[in-house]
C-alpha cells in the first residue's frame, strides 16, 4: 500500500487495494482516494474512485457500504460506475486512511 500526500493542494490521499463491504458482499478492489478538512461544516470530506472491477460491476450499481484499507476503515457511499467501469467513493468524517498531519500555522 502507498499513502501520498501532495502538499501543495491541501488535499490528503491515498492509492493502493481496499476491501469494500457492501451488505455480507466483500470485494477487494483498488483505490485512489482524496480528502480535505472542510471548515464550514466541521468535517473531512474525503472522495475517489475504484478502479474498474468485473466482480463488483456484476454485483453493484450504487450502495452504501464501509471501505477498509490497512490505514483504516469509513462508512461511505458508492454511486453508478463511470463510462470507464469505475465506481465513485465518497464518505465524511473519519477516511479509511490517515490524513497527513499538519501543524498548526505561526502566529
Amino acid at each position: 500500500m502507498t499513502c501520498g500526500h501532495d502538499g501543495n493542494d491541501g488535499h490528503d490521499g491515498y492509492k493502493g487495494p481496499a476491501r469494500l463491504r457492501i451488505g455480507a458482499d466483500v470485494f477487494d478492489v483498488q483505490v485512489e482516494l482524496r480528502g480535505f478538512f472542510q471548515p464550514i461544516d466541521g468535517r473531512y470530506h474525503w472522495y475517489g474512485r475504484i478502479a474498474a472491477d468485473e466482480r463488483l460491476s456484476r454485483a453493484v450499481t450504487s450502495a452504501a457500504g464501509v471501505l477498509e484499507t490497512g490505514e483504516g476503515a469509513s462508512p461511505c457511499s458508492v454511486s453508478e460506475p463511470d463510462p470507464w467501469d469505475r465506481f465513485r467513493v465518497s464518505g465524511e468524517s473519519a477516511p479509511p486512511f490517515r490524513p497527513a498531519v499538519r501543524s498548526a500555522p505561526p502566529e
